[in-house]
C-alpha cells in the first residue's frame, strides 16, 4: 500500500471517521494498555537490568502509532475535522524558490507552503528558498511519498528492540513497511568502505544507564522531518534511549553543520506495551505518474 493510496482510502472513510469520532476513542479504549499504566505511573516501577548490569531494553515500545496519525482536531464552529483541515496558525518556512530534490514539477498551480512544524530544524538563509521549493514540491520530492525508508531520525524511535551484551537491533513498523537497525555496542568504530544508505551506519555505547548511537554514512534522498527538511551527506545523528522504569526517555539530535544553523532535537517518551509487532502492509508506488495536482500531503509522522 502506498503512503498516497492509504491516504486516498482515508479520504473514502474520513467523513464515516468524522461523524463518529467515537469509533477511534473506542478503539484506544479497547486496546489493552501499556504494561505499567495500568498499575499507576509507569516511569515509579523499578528498572529491570540485565546480567551484564545494563538497563534491559528489551520489549515492544509504543509510541503513537495506530490511529494517532489522523490527529482530529476541533475547529472553532464545533465539528471534529480528520482530513484536509484548514492549517493553524504557524508559520512557513521562508525563502524563494531555488531548486533541489528529487522528481519533476508538480500540477499547474503550485501549492501554497505547509504550515512549519513547531519544532522544525534552523536552517542558515541561503538554504531555506531550497527548503521551500521542497515542500511546496513535495508530492515529487518527499522520497517517502515513493516508498522509500523515511531514514533517521524520521522514521522515529523503534517500535521493537531487542538487546544482549554485543549489540541492540531496532525493529520498526512503519507506513513504508518493516524496517530494522543492528546497532553494534561492543567497542567497534563506524565500518569502512561502506556504500551511503538512507538508515545510516550506527553504533553505539553507553554513558551509564544510557545508551548512546551515532550514526553517519547517510545518502542524501531523506529529509529530517516533514516539509522539505533536507540534509547533506555530512548528517551525524545521535539518539539517546534511558529507561525508567517501563518508559523510554529518547531523544534525536540531527547535526549537518553544512545546512543548518544548530543540531536540531526531537524527543519523546516511549511505553513498554503488551503487543507484538505485526508484518506491515506492502508500500508499492503506482500513481506518481499520473498525479495531476501537486497539492501538500499530510504526512502520518
Amino acid at each position: 500500500m502506498t503512503h498516497r493510496f492509504l491516504h486516498c482510502f482515508i479520504v473514502t472513510v474520513a467523513v464515516v471517521l468524522a461523524a463518529s469520532y467515537a469509533v477511534v476513542s473506542d478503539i484506544h479504549a479497547q486496546a489493552p494498555a501499556p504494561a505499567g499504566a495500568r498499575d499507576g505511573n509507569p516511569a515509579a516501577k523499578p528498572t529491570p537490568h540485565l546480567a551484564d548490569g545494563r538497563p534491559d531494553l528489551n520489549g515492544t515500545w509504543e509510541h503513537g502509532a495506530g490511529f494517532a496519525f489522523l490527529r482530529p482536531r476541533t475547529l472553532p464552529d464545533g465539528s471534529v475535522c480528520v482530513l484536509g483541515c484548514p492549517p493553524e496558525a504557524t508559520t512557513a518556512p521562508a525563502g524563494g524558490n531555488a531548486q533541489g530534490g528529487r522528481g519533476g514539477r508538480g500540477g499547474a498551480a503550485a501549492a501554497p507552503a505547509p504550515p512549519a512544524a513547531p519544532n522544525f530544524p534552523k536552517y542558515k538563509p541561503e538554504f531555506l528558498g531550497k527548503v521551500k521549493d521542497l515542500s511546496d514540491r513535495q508530492v515529487r520530492t518527499d522520497t517517502v511519498l515513493q516508498c522509500q525508508p523515511p531514514g533517521v531520525p524520521r522514521i522515529g524511535p523503534p517500535a521493537k528492540i531487542v538487546q544482549n551484551a554485543h549489540e541492540v537491533v531496532f525493529l520498526y513498523d512503519d507506513v513504508n513497511g518493516s524496517f530494522f537497525r543492528i546497532v553494534p555496542t561492543d567497542g567497534r568504530q563506524h565500518r569502512k568502505g561502506l556504500p551511503a544508505s538512507y538508515l545510516g551506519d550506527a553504533i553505539g555505547h553507553w554513558e551509564g544507564d544510557t545508551l548512546v548511537i551515532e550514526t553517519v554514512n547517510f545518502n542524501e534522498e531523506t529529509w529530517l522531518i516533514d516539509n522539505g527538511a533536507f540534509h547533506t551527506k555530512d548528517l551525524k545523528v545521535v539518539e539517546r534511549l534511558r529507561r525508567v522504569g517501563d518508559v523510554i526517555e529518547y531523544q534525536a539530535s540531527a547535526q549537518d553543520s553544512a545546512v543548518l544553523v544548530e543540531p536540531w532535537t526531537r524527543g519523546q517518551a516511549l511505553r513498554l506495551s503488551d503487543h507484538e509487532l505485526e508484518e506491515s502492509a506492502r508500500c508499492e508506488d503506482r500513481d506518481l505518474e499520473h498525479v495531476i495536482d501537486g497539492s501538500h500531503h499530510d504526512n502520518p509522522r
